[in-house]
C-alpha cells in the first residue's frame, strides 16, 4: 500500500473493527485509516473517524470521495443470534450494505474490498468434521443465508467485473478488548468475564457442543494477511475457510479451572443451541494455508491465559 492510499473500516465499533483499526494504524500511518460506524462519535481518538450508515448509498459515496478511499473493510453486520430476532433488518443490513460497496468497487471508486463471511454459511446437512472448502451449504439462519448469498455475489462481481474482493469464513472469535456482538459463539467470551466477576457461569449451549473458534489476534492477522496477499495467489473469490481450534464449553471451563480452581459452570441451553448444532465442529482450511500461508498461533491454553491476564489488568 502506498503513502497515498486510504483505508475505510465500516463497522469499526464492533468486536472485529475495534482491533482491526488499531492494528492497521500500527502498520500504516494513522491518518491513512479512517474508522466509521453508525454511532455519532468514536471513543478512539488516535485517528480520523466518520459517522456512516452503510445502508445510505449517498453517505457511502461521499465518504469514499472525501477521503479518497482505495480499500474498504466492510464489517457492519447483524450477527446470528440477533439476526434471528430481526430477520428482515438483518437481511437488509447484511446484503444492501455489501451491494453499496461492491457497486463502488465496480464503478472504480475503490481498488480493493474485504468482506467477512462466516461458518454460518454451513448448515445441518454440511459434513461436520473437517468441513471442506467446497461442500453442502444449506444455512438455517438469516445470518447464514445472507452470508452465503454475499459469497456468491462477491464471486460474481470478481468474475463479471474483475472486482478485487477478498473474504474469510470466520469461526467464533474470542477477544478481551470489546464486548460480544450478538453471536452464537459469544459464550466463549462471556465465560471469562463471569469467571472473574462471579466465579461461575451459566452457558447457553450444552457442555459437549464443539465449535470452531479463534483468538482475535489470529483473526486480525488473517484478515490483514489476505488483503496484503498478491491477487495471483488467491484461488477463492467467494470466501476462504479459516480455522484455529475447536473446543466445547466443558473444555474451556476445564482450562479456566486451572487458573481459578473454584470456578463453576452450569448449562441452560436456549435457542442458540439449535444454531450451534447446525454448524461444523471443525474446519478444513488447507486452501488458505497453501494459497497465502495462513497459520494460527493460539491454542486453548494460550487463549485462556491471555484472556484472564488481560481482563484482570487494571483499566
Amino acid at each position: 500500500m502506498s503513502a497515498n492510499d486510504r483505508i475505510l473500516v465500516i463497522g469499526s465499533a464492533g468486536q472485529i473493527g475495534t482491533e482491526l483499526v488499531t492494528r492497521l494504524r500500527e502498520i500504516y500511518k494513522p491518518h491513512q485509516v479512517i474508522a466509521s460506524d453508525i454511532r455519532a462519535e468514536s471513543t478512539d481518538l488516535s485517528g480520523p473517524y466518520e459517522k456512516l450508515n452503510v445502508l445510505n448509498a449517498t453517505e457511502v459515496k461521499e465518504i469514499l470521495q472525501k477521503h479518497k478511499i482505495t480499500e474498504v473493510y466492510l464489517l457492519a453486520a447483524m450477527l446470528s443470534a440477533t439476526g434471528e430476532k430481526q430477520p428482515l433488518a438483518a437481511w437488509d443490513l447484511n446484503m444492501n450494505g455489501l451491494f453499496h460497496i461492491l457497486e463502488a468497487a465496480r464503478e472504480g471508486q475503490i481498488q480493493k474490498l474485504y468482506w467477512p463471511s462466516s461458518i454460518a454459511v454451513f448448515g445441518p446437512t454440511t459434513p461436520k468434521i473437517n468441513t471442506p472448502q467446497l461442500t453442502i451449504t444449506e444455512p438455517s439462519t438469516v445470518y447464514g443465508i445472507s452470508k452465503l448469498a454475499g459469497e456468491r455475489w462477491c464471486e460474481y462481481y470478481f468474475n463479471k467485473y474483475g472486482t478485487d474482493v477478498r473474504s474469510l469464513r470466520y469461526p467464533g472469535l474470542i477477544s478481551w478488548k470489546s464486548a460480544p456482538g450478538g453471536g452464537t459463539t459469544d459464550y466463549a467470551v462471556h465465560i471469562f468475564h463471569e469467571a472473574l466477576k462471579n466465579g461461575k457461569y451459566t452457558c447457553f449451549l450444552t457442555e459437549n457442543t464443539r465449535l470452531p473458534m479463534m483468538y482475535m489476534p489470529d483473526g486480525i492477522r488473517a484478515t490483514i494477511d489476505i488483503m496484503q496477499a498478491s491477487a495471483s495467489r488467491l484461488s477463492i473469490r467467494s470466501s476462504y475457510n479459516l480455522a484455529g481450534i475447536s473446543f466445547t464449553p466443558a473444555e474451556i471451563a476445564t482450562e479456566i479451572k486451572k487458573h481459578l480452581p473454584n470456578f463453576e459452570i452450569s448449562y441452560a441451553p436456549d435457542f442458540r443451541q439449535a444454531i450451534a448444532e447446525s454448524w461444523p465442529e471443525s474446519i478444513n482450511d488447507s486452501l488458505a494455508r497453501n494459497d497465502w500461508g495462513w497459520n494460527h498461533e493460539y491454542n486453548l491454553s494460550k487463549i485462556t491465559t491471555d484472556m484472564l491476564q488481560n481482563l484482570r489488568a487494571p483499566k
